[in-house]
Protein backbone atom coordinates (compact mmCIF):
# COMPACT_ATOMS: atom_id res chain seq x y z
CA UNK A 1 0.00 0.00 0.00
CA UNK A 2 3.05 2.28 0.81
CA UNK A 3 4.45 1.77 -2.76
CA UNK A 4 0.73 2.27 -4.47
CA UNK A 5 0.64 5.65 -2.28
CA UNK A 6 3.89 7.23 -3.57
CA UNK A 7 3.09 5.59 -7.54
CA UNK A 8 -0.29 6.83 -6.94
CA UNK A 9 0.59 10.55 -5.79
CA UNK A 10 3.12 11.14 -9.10
CA UNK A 11 0.28 9.48 -11.36
CA UNK A 12 -2.42 12.11 -9.77
CA UNK A 13 0.17 15.10 -10.30
CA UNK A 14 1.08 13.91 -13.80
CA UNK A 15 -2.50 13.92 -14.83
CA UNK A 16 -2.56 17.64 -13.25
CA UNK A 17 -0.11 18.92 -14.98
CA UNK A 18 -1.04 17.27 -18.32
CA UNK A 19 -4.01 18.55 -17.95
CA UNK A 20 -2.63 22.05 -17.12
CA UNK A 21 -0.55 21.79 -20.48
CA UNK A 22 -3.60 20.89 -22.52
CA UNK A 23 -5.27 24.07 -20.86
CA UNK A 24 -2.14 26.35 -21.72
CA UNK A 25 -1.92 25.01 -25.22
CA UNK A 26 -5.55 26.17 -25.44
CA UNK A 27 -4.69 29.27 -23.98
CA UNK A 28 -1.60 29.84 -26.21
CA UNK A 29 0.76 29.94 -22.90
CA UNK A 30 3.69 28.32 -22.21
CA UNK A 31 2.85 25.67 -19.22
CA UNK A 32 6.83 25.54 -18.62
CA UNK A 33 7.15 28.97 -17.61
CA UNK A 34 4.09 28.56 -15.56
CA UNK A 35 5.65 25.30 -13.74
CA UNK A 36 8.87 27.79 -13.74
CA UNK A 37 6.94 30.41 -12.14
CA UNK A 38 5.11 28.39 -9.62
CA UNK A 39 8.36 26.50 -8.54
CA UNK A 40 9.77 29.75 -6.77
CA UNK A 41 7.22 29.39 -4.30
CA UNK A 42 9.58 28.50 -0.99
CA UNK A 43 6.74 25.81 -0.24
CA UNK A 44 3.90 24.20 -1.03
CA UNK A 45 4.71 23.28 -4.73
CA UNK A 46 6.42 20.41 -6.02
CA UNK A 47 7.24 20.46 -9.46
CA UNK A 48 5.93 17.89 -12.01
CA UNK A 49 6.45 17.94 -15.90
CA UNK A 50 4.08 17.46 -18.67
CA UNK A 51 5.15 14.62 -21.52
CA UNK A 52 3.67 12.92 -24.82
CA UNK A 53 2.57 9.49 -21.79
CA UNK A 54 3.67 7.22 -19.00
CA UNK A 55 5.85 5.23 -18.81
CA UNK A 56 7.48 2.26 -16.72
CA UNK A 57 6.15 -0.54 -14.78
CA UNK A 58 5.38 1.18 -11.95
CA UNK A 59 3.25 4.32 -12.25
CA UNK A 60 1.01 3.72 -15.39
CA UNK A 61 0.21 -0.01 -13.87
CA UNK A 62 0.41 -0.14 -10.15
CA UNK A 63 -2.17 2.91 -9.06
CA UNK A 64 -4.47 0.90 -11.36
CA UNK A 65 -4.21 -2.49 -9.41
CA UNK A 66 -5.87 -0.24 -6.70
CA UNK A 67 -8.65 1.24 -8.80
CA UNK A 68 -9.36 -2.57 -10.09
CA UNK A 69 -9.38 -3.81 -5.90
CA UNK A 70 -11.86 -1.30 -4.87
CA UNK A 71 -14.27 -1.85 -7.82
CA UNK A 72 -14.55 -5.29 -6.45
CA UNK A 73 -15.66 -3.50 -2.92
CA UNK A 74 -17.72 -1.47 -4.55
CA UNK A 75 -15.87 1.95 -3.97
CA UNK A 76 -14.54 4.31 -6.72
CA UNK A 77 -11.24 5.28 -7.05
CA UNK A 78 -12.05 8.83 -8.82
CA UNK A 79 -8.78 10.61 -8.65
CA UNK A 80 -6.61 7.66 -9.85
CA UNK A 81 -9.39 6.57 -12.91
CA UNK A 82 -9.40 10.59 -13.84
CA UNK A 83 -5.71 10.71 -13.58
CA UNK A 84 -5.30 7.35 -15.70
CA UNK A 85 -7.69 8.69 -18.17
CA UNK A 86 -5.48 12.15 -18.83
CA UNK A 87 -2.62 10.50 -18.75
CA UNK A 88 -3.51 7.37 -21.63
CA UNK A 89 -4.83 10.29 -23.67
CA UNK A 90 -1.15 12.06 -24.18
CA UNK A 91 -0.08 9.92 -26.87
CA UNK A 92 -3.08 11.36 -28.78
CA UNK A 93 -2.81 14.91 -27.42
CA UNK A 94 0.84 14.52 -28.90
CA UNK A 95 0.13 13.26 -32.57
CA UNK A 96 -2.43 15.93 -32.39
CA UNK A 97 -0.14 18.09 -31.49
CA UNK A 98 2.21 17.67 -34.61
CA UNK A 99 -0.79 17.21 -36.89
CA UNK A 100 -1.30 21.18 -35.92
CA UNK A 101 2.29 21.86 -36.43
CA UNK A 102 2.49 20.45 -39.04
CA UNK A 103 -0.30 22.20 -41.08
CA UNK A 104 0.40 25.52 -40.01
CA UNK A 105 3.73 24.98 -41.89
CA UNK A 106 1.31 23.85 -44.87
CA UNK A 107 2.45 20.09 -44.36
CA UNK A 108 0.11 16.81 -44.30
CA UNK A 109 1.09 14.46 -41.94
CA UNK A 110 0.08 11.66 -44.09
CA UNK A 111 3.79 11.06 -46.32
CA UNK A 112 5.63 13.49 -44.00
CA UNK A 113 8.95 12.86 -42.59
CA UNK A 114 8.75 12.21 -38.71
CA UNK A 115 11.89 11.45 -37.27
CA UNK A 116 11.71 10.28 -33.47
CA UNK A 117 14.18 11.24 -31.05
CA UNK A 118 14.27 8.76 -27.97
CA UNK A 119 12.11 5.83 -27.22
CA UNK A 120 12.81 4.59 -23.93
CA UNK A 121 10.50 5.32 -21.09
CA UNK A 122 12.92 7.79 -19.26
CA UNK A 123 16.08 9.38 -20.13
CA UNK A 124 19.38 7.56 -20.69
CA UNK A 125 18.00 4.00 -20.08
CA UNK A 126 17.31 1.23 -21.89
CA UNK A 127 13.82 0.31 -20.54
CA UNK A 128 11.01 0.34 -23.30
CA UNK A 129 8.42 -0.81 -20.51
CA UNK A 130 5.34 1.08 -21.44
CA UNK A 131 7.01 3.55 -23.38
CA UNK A 132 4.63 6.44 -24.87
CA UNK A 133 6.70 7.12 -28.08
CA UNK A 134 5.66 3.14 -29.09
CA UNK A 135 2.02 4.90 -29.40
CA UNK A 136 3.01 7.61 -30.70
CA UNK A 137 4.75 6.22 -33.65
CA UNK A 138 2.03 3.62 -33.98
CA UNK A 139 -0.83 6.57 -34.12
CA UNK A 140 1.41 8.64 -36.61
CA UNK A 141 2.01 5.37 -38.83
CA UNK A 142 -1.93 4.87 -39.00
CA UNK A 143 -2.00 8.43 -39.95
CA UNK A 144 0.09 7.56 -43.02
CA UNK A 145 3.40 9.26 -41.69
CA UNK A 146 6.69 7.78 -42.53
CA UNK A 147 8.00 7.49 -39.17
CA UNK A 148 12.07 6.48 -38.34
CA UNK A 149 13.71 6.49 -34.88
CA UNK A 150 16.93 6.92 -33.30
CA UNK A 151 18.01 6.06 -29.44
CA UNK A 152 21.42 5.34 -28.50
CA UNK A 153 19.94 2.84 -26.18
CA UNK A 154 17.70 1.11 -28.54
CA UNK A 155 18.51 -0.56 -31.60
CA UNK A 156 14.99 -1.58 -32.91
CA UNK A 157 11.37 -1.84 -31.68
CA UNK A 158 8.31 -3.79 -32.84
CA UNK A 159 5.42 -1.32 -33.55
CA UNK A 160 2.17 -3.20 -34.28
CA UNK A 161 3.41 -5.31 -37.57
CA UNK A 162 6.32 -3.06 -38.06
CA UNK A 163 9.83 -3.86 -37.39
CA UNK A 164 12.14 -0.29 -37.15
CA UNK A 165 15.36 -0.14 -36.80
CA UNK A 166 17.23 2.62 -35.23
CA UNK A 167 19.13 5.38 -37.33
CA UNK A 168 22.37 6.08 -36.92
CA UNK A 169 23.28 10.06 -35.81
CA UNK A 170 23.77 12.84 -38.40
CA UNK A 171 23.05 15.93 -39.00
CA UNK A 172 21.92 14.50 -42.64
CA UNK A 173 19.25 12.16 -40.67
CA UNK A 174 17.97 15.72 -38.87
CA UNK A 175 17.60 18.03 -42.40
CA UNK A 176 16.07 14.78 -44.30
CA UNK A 177 12.60 15.13 -41.65
CA UNK A 178 9.75 17.39 -42.12
CA UNK A 179 9.58 17.19 -38.36
CA UNK A 180 11.83 16.40 -35.49
CA UNK A 181 10.10 15.21 -32.42
CA UNK A 182 11.93 14.62 -29.02
CA UNK A 183 10.23 11.99 -26.97
CA UNK A 184 12.65 11.33 -24.44
CA UNK A 185 15.54 13.83 -23.55
CA UNK A 186 18.91 11.65 -23.42
CA UNK A 187 21.51 13.60 -22.24
CA UNK A 188 23.80 12.40 -25.41
CA UNK A 189 21.57 14.58 -27.58
CA UNK A 190 23.02 17.97 -28.60
CA UNK A 191 19.92 20.33 -28.75
CA UNK A 192 21.73 23.29 -30.42
CA UNK A 193 22.26 20.75 -32.97
CA UNK A 194 19.37 19.67 -33.23
CA UNK A 195 17.70 22.92 -33.51
CA UNK A 196 20.02 24.01 -36.07
CA UNK A 197 19.62 21.38 -38.61
CA UNK A 198 16.06 20.43 -38.29
CA UNK A 199 13.49 22.08 -40.65
CA UNK A 200 11.26 21.75 -37.79
CA UNK A 201 11.43 20.67 -34.36
CA UNK A 202 8.34 19.45 -31.55
CA UNK A 203 9.90 19.18 -27.97
CA UNK A 204 7.92 16.98 -25.65
CA UNK A 205 10.45 17.30 -22.51
CA UNK A 206 11.20 20.48 -22.80
CA UNK A 207 15.13 19.13 -23.77
CA UNK A 208 15.57 22.36 -25.47
CA UNK A 209 15.08 24.72 -22.56
CA UNK A 210 16.41 28.27 -22.84
CA UNK A 211 16.96 27.21 -26.90
CA UNK A 212 13.92 29.86 -28.56
CA UNK A 213 13.45 29.99 -32.93
CA UNK A 214 10.41 29.93 -34.73
CA UNK A 215 10.88 26.39 -36.05
CA UNK A 216 10.19 24.94 -32.37
CA UNK A 217 7.34 24.37 -30.95
CA UNK A 218 7.36 22.90 -27.24
CA UNK A 219 4.17 20.64 -25.72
Amino acid sequence: MTKILENTFRAVNIGLVNEIMMICDKLGLSVWEVIDAASTKPYGFMPFYPGPGLGGHCIPIDPHYLSWKMKSLNFPARFIELAGEINSHMPDFTVNKIMRTLNQHKKSINGSKILILGVTYKANVSDMRESPALDVIHLLQQMGADVSFHDPYVSKIIVGSHVLKSRPYSTQMLRQSDVVVITTAHSVFNPKEILEHSDLVIDTRNMLRGLKADHLVRL
